[in-house]
């Protein structure tokens, strides 16, 4: 089977689950979106690593970073190989000593590491016509992620929305340096929200 190539589209807060964030992935030749509900801690994973954002003690998905090059293990490709009953399944592809391993994870896990080792994400075809969402010409990427968009109150009662760019920048800072992730990852979607329009 022919795998399809997938790109991180977007990352935000879902309206439908508590507690709960939707990774958006693009097709990376076509029009198809595959959400996936992740939960918080994977999220903030993903989205510390896609900022650039430096936490003051390594993260779990850092851990295993540090521990596989550390053995000289290279993760070379996510793969979401199949979906049952609404969940997904993945595999890390990984070499170590020009011998490949698979590695069976959770979609969340897979891809917090993958970004970490700047690999590629694929599915099939049978995943993506199941699971997928056709984007239509004149729908922008920031409607799909916005449908699952909730605005929060940062600290002090203030909503996000109400706040400069200066001051969300800022508490963003102070949200990493408290290692308050959830909340940067909520700061950095409302300043993205702003750039996009």
């Amino acid at each position: 089977m022919e795998k399809i190539k997938l790109e991180i589209v977007g990352l935000s807060y879902s309206q439908t689950q508590s507690g709960a964030y939707a990774l958006v992935l693009s097709e990376a030749n076509g029009n198809r979106r595959l959400p996936i509900i992740i939960g918080g801690f994977e999220a903030q994973a993903i989205a510390i690593e896609l900022e650039k954002m430096v936490p003051t003690r390594p993260l779990t998905h850092d851990l295993f970073k540090n521990f596989a090059q550390a053995f000289e293990i290279t993760v070379k490709e996510v793969v979401i190989y199949n979906l049952v009953e609404g969940i997904f399944y993945s595999k890390l592809v990984c070499e170590q000593n020009g011998e490949s391993l698979e590695i069976d994870a959770r979609t969340s896990d897979a891809i917090a590491i993958g970004v970490r080792f700047n690999c590629a994400v694929y599915t099939y075809e049978s995943i993506l016509s199941s699971a997928g969402i056709m984007l239509d010409e004149n729908d922008g990427e920031e409607d799909l992620i916005a449908e699952s968009m909730e605005e929060e109150p940062a600290e002090g009662g203030n909503k996000l929305e109400s706040l400069t760019d200066d001051e969300l920048n800022q508490q963003m800072q102070e949200a990493v340096d408290n290692e308050d992730y959830e909340l940067a990852s909520k700061i950095r979607d409302e300043l993205n929200r702003r750039s996009s329009n």
